[in-house]
C-alpha cells in the first residue's frame, strides 16, 4: 500500500531483500509494495519506526488478547528472565499454566506443552493414529490447521480442482505435497451435515481423527451448526474416530472455549496463540485415557513428545499472567464490544445499499464483499471484484491509522475502549461513502451469484 510505505519502512524492507526470501521471514507479511515495520506497540497500539501510531486490530493473528507490552506480562517475564531462560528440568510455571487450563475446560483432564499451534495439531494427529492403529484423518474443506502436511491437504482449493458439492476433491496444497498424503485425507464441506455423516461412515475404517476448527478464519469465521456438529461427533463415536478440537485461534472466543460454548465434546484439543501471553507456544490437551499416550511408564511412550523449548519458563510464565487476567468478565466486555461494532457495521452497510456483511462472535470479527454472508467455504472464496474491495477496505484503514488482517479480519482485544469502537465503525463509515463514489463492487458478484 503506497500509502502507508515510508522512509525508515522502505529502508528496512531494502535489507530485508538481501536476507530473506520476497523480503520477508513470514509469508504472511503483507507487502504492497513494502512491509511496515514496527517499532514498539503498547496496549491496542502500534508505532512504527517513522513514528506513526496504529490501532492494532490484527493482534499478530489474533494471539495478543490483552494487546502489547501487558503489564502482568511483563512484569511476570521481566521476574522470570533474571531466573533463567529454559531448562532441560520442569519449573512450576508449567505446572500453573496447565493447572489453569485444565481446570478451565470440561474434560481436559491432562495436557503436554509445546511451541507452536502447528506442533499441537501436528501431535494431536500424531496421538489419534497411535491410539486408532489408523493413519487417515478428515478435515474441513477451507479450513487452516498450521504447517503440517495432512492438514493442509484442501486448504486452498478452488473451483477449478475442489470436485463436487456431495464429495470434494481432496487437492493438494503445494507443488510435490505426495500422493500419499493427498489420499490419507477426507475433505468435509462445513454444515453439509448429511453429505459429512456419509463421508465419515464410507471412510471409517481408515481415519484416526476428525480435525474440527468450530469456527475456521480462513473460510470467513463461519460458526459450525449445531447439526452438523452433531452429526460429526456422532458418527465418530459410532466408529471409534477421535475428534480434534483445533482452537488455536477461537479459544479466546469464552470463558471455556469455543467447543464449550457450541456443544462440541472433543477427545484432543489443540491450543495456541492467546495461552502464551504473546510468546510462542502450543498445548495438546485431552482427556486422561487419551493423553496416556504420551505417557512413558516402564517403556517407551506410544508417541513421543518433546522439545528443546517445550514448556520453557518464559512463555509459561507470561501465558499464565495472560490468561489469570482473562476473567469471565473481561471474556463479557470483549464480546459485548464485539457485538456492539458488528452491529454498528451492519448498520452502515444497511444504510449504504452496497452487498457487504459482516461474520463473526466474541471478539472476532470479519468484512465480506457479499450482499448475503456465507455459509460454507465454497461460498466465502472470493471474485476478483470482492478481493479488490477488501483490499481497499485495509488500504482505507491502514491510512486512518488502523492495521486489520488483508482478509478483512478483525480481532479486539481487553485495553480497547468505546472510543476506539467508535473509531472503527467511523472509518468503515467513510469507506462505504468512498466506495459509493466509485460504484462500490458489483452487486451480483459481491453476493457470490
Amino acid at each position: 500500500m503506497t500509502r502507508r510505505s515510508t522512509e525508515q519502512s522502505l529502508r528496512a524492507f531494502q535489507r530485508a531483500q538481501r536476507v530473506f526470501p520476497d523480503g520477508t521471514a513470514r509469508v504472511t507479511i503483507e507487502k504492497d509494495p513494502c512491509a511496515v515495520y514496527i517499532e514498539r506497540g503498547e496496549g491496542a497500539w502500534v508505532e512504527d519506526l517513522d513514528g506513526r501510531r496504529f490501532l492494532d486490530l490484527h493482534g499478530n493473528f489474533t494471539a495478543l488478547i490483552n494487546g502489547h507490552a501487558f503489564p502482568p506480562v511483563v512484569e511476570a517475564v521481566t521476574r522470570q528472565i533474571h531466573k533463567g531462560s529454559c531448562f532441560a528440568n520442569p519449573t512450576e510455571s508449567e505446572l500453573a499454566l496447565a493447572e489453569l487450563l485444565c481446570a478451565r475446560v470440561a474434560g481436559m483432564d491432562r495436557l503436554r506443552f509445546v511451541n507452536t499451534g502447528t506442533e499441537a495439531v501436528m501431535f494431536a494427529v500424531k496421538a489419534a493414529r497411535a491410539i486408532t492403529g489408523r493413519s487417515g484423518i478428515a478435515k474441513i474443506e477451507g479450513a487452516y490447521h498450521g504447517a503440517y502436511d495432512w492438514i493442509e491437504v484442501s486448504q486452498t482449493s478452488g473451483p477449478s480442482n475442489w470436485g463436487n458439492d456431495a464429495e470434494p476433491a481432496s487437492v493438494p496444497y503445494y507443488r510435490g505435497m505426495p500422493d500419499s498424503v493427498v489420499n490419507e485425507v477426507v475433505t468435509l464441506r462445513i454444515n453439509d451435515a448429511p453429505a459429512a455423516e456419509r463421508l465419515i461412515e464410507r471412510h471409517a475404517a481408515r481415519l484416526c481423527a476428525i480435525v474440527i476448527d468450530p469456527m475456521p478464519s480462513r473460510l470467513g469465521l463461519i460458526g459450525a451448526t449445531p447439526d452438523f456438529l452433531a452429526a460429526v461427533q456422532a458418527a465418530a463415536r459410532r466408529n471409534g474416530i477421535l475428534i480434534i478440537a483445533d482452537e488455536v485461534l477461537n479459544f479466546r472466543q469464552g470463558y471455556h472455549g469455543l467447543s464449550a460454548r457450541l456443544g462440541l465434546e472433543p477427545d484432543l484439543w489443540a491450543l495456541g496463540k492467546i495461552i502464551g501471553g504473546g510468546f510462542p507456544i502450543g498445548a495438546i490437551g485431552g482427556r486422561a485415557e487419551v493423553m496416556e499416550v504420551f505417557a512413558r511408564r516402564g517403556g517407551p511412550a506410544r508417541v513421543p513428545q518433546g522439545g528443546t523449548f517445550s514448556a520453557n519458563p518464559i512463555s509459561m510464565t507470561a501465558g499464565y499472567a495472560n490468561m489469570q487476567a482473562l476473567t469471565p468478565a473481561a471474556f463479557a466486555r470483549l464480546e459485548a464490544m464485539g457485538d456492539r461494532l458488528r452491529s454498528a457495521l451492519r448498520t452502515a452497510i444497511a444504510a449504504s445499499g452496497l452487498p457487504f456483511c459482516v461474520t463473526g462472535a466474541a471478539s472476532l470479527l470479519r468484512v465480506h464483499a457479499k450482499g448475503a454472508a456465507p455459509a460454507d467455504y465454497r461460498q466465502a472464496v472470493e471474485t476478483p471484484a470482492q478481493r479488490g474491495a477488501i483490499q481497499r477496505l485495509v488500504a482505507q484503514f491502514a491510512a486512518a491509522g488502523l492495521l486489520m488482517q488483508t482478509s478483512g479480519m478483525m480481532c479486539l482485544s481487553t485495553p480497547m475502549q468505546d472510543a476506539d469502537i467508535d473509531l472503527i465503525s467511523g472509518t468503515f463509515e467513510t469507506y462505504l461513502h468512498d466506495e459509493l463514489r466509485h460504484g462500490g463492487p458489483p452487486a451480483r458478484a459481491a453476493a457470490g451469484e
